[in-house]
């Protein structure tokens, strides 16, 4: 039998033809794969924005007075947007709103700021960002819209920002004493979140933080080593330096001390202002639950026969070491964070 080879003429026909389709995929391929990579650039750089915009929006929202400060909290989230860029284009708009959050998501989405508050809603700040027709220098160029006539891509991105009372104190927020549950059950307004006034001065009640006083039915406060049982001076003064050595969440318990030498009363910051954990067991020697945060102002640090620290509670006290979770507000927050 006879063989016939092909036609090396013919051959070269072929690969002729094949290779500008062969090309074509390859470039498609490439301008692909680019264009994926310049949108999700462009995605973060939107995100980033709109994180960086709700975080600036919710700090806004405090000092409350008595209720998040919604209006400023929008208008410090909207000047926020234009300090960022995307693609090299500086953004020029987004929408910003303020609201209640429900942690839990439990309702979903950003509640009304009319809102009675439940024990999982907090104040936010929503900021959306998208880079499209008409906003933010348009739609993202795509290459492959530009060698092949397709079209351009939008993009958008969302970021909610809480700022809370802590259910969560990281390590070195607070100041090693309890105070009462009591004593804000008795003297802290919680429907306008601020101390209640003492009628004889005109100003918030002030406190002397002892074993030894007592207002009313209530205990004062006691000194803590939160889970240490340590009751050395030494352990007491590192704590008063350095706060908590481990975080400390609602629900916990810590120890009361059940006695404590009057050199501590020295180390006290006077005229300052500390967080410090609440409980409703404040009996030496035991552990009691931590209930929540507070701020508490403190004018006076005496020991010798007298031993107390002296002061009034306090709103809009900053937990600069930062948090978590939520807790009631007893004058404490922890900074802005992302909820979304």
């Amino acid at each position: 039998m006879r063989l016939h080879r092909p036609d090396p003429r013919r051959q070269r026909g072929a690969v002729g033809i094949m290779m500008p389709m062969l090309m074509i995929s390859i470039l498609s391929v490439g301008a692909v794969a680019i264009d994926v990579a310049q949108l999700v650039v462009a995605r973060n750089e939107i995100q980033n924005a709109a994180d960086a915009a709700a975080l600036a929006g919710a700090a806004g929202l405090y000092p409350a007075n008595p209720t998040p400060q919604w209006s400023a909290g929008v208008t410090k989230g909207t000047n926020a947007i234009s300090l960022n860029k995307v693609g090299g284009t500086t953004l020029a708009n987004g929408t910003v709103q303020a609201g209640y959050w429900n942690l839990t998501g439990t309702p979903a989405g950003l509640q009304a700021q009319t809102i009675t508050p439940g024990s999982n809603d907090v104040a936010a700040v929503q900021v959306t960002i998208t880079r499209g027709p008409g906003n933010n220098g348009g739609p993202v160029t795509m290459l492959l819209a530009q060698v092949f006539g397709g079209t351009a891509a939008s993009t958008s991105a969302t970021a909610v920002a809480v700022i809370a009372a802590p259910g969560t104190v990281n390590n070195g927020g607070l100041f090693p004493v309890a105070l009462s549950q009591c004593l804000y059950d008795y003297y802290w307004d919680k429907a306008t979140n601020l101390p209640k006034i003492d009628p004889a001065t005109g100003k918030a009640y002030v406190f002397r933080i002892g074993s030894a006083y007592h207002y009313g039915v209530c205990e004062s406060g006691q000194w803590t080593t939160f889970t240490s049982t340590d009751n050395s001076a030494t352990a007491t003064r590192d704590l008063i330096e350095g706060g908590n050595p481990a975080p400390v969440s609602i629900g916990d318990q810590i120890w009361m001390q059940d006695g404590t030498k009057t050199s501590n009363y020295g180390y006290v910051g006077v005229g300052q202002d500390y967080v410090m954990p609440v409980t409703s067991n404040l009996s030496p020697g035991q552990l009691g639950p931590v209930t929540a945060f507070a701020g508490f102002h403190i004018t006076a640090s005496v020991g010798g026969s007298g031993k107390y620290i002296e002061g009034y509670f306090i709103p809009n006290v900053k937990v600069t070491a930062g948090g978590g979770g939520v807790g009631p507000y007893y004058g404490a927050y922890v900074p802005p964070r992302l909820a979304r």
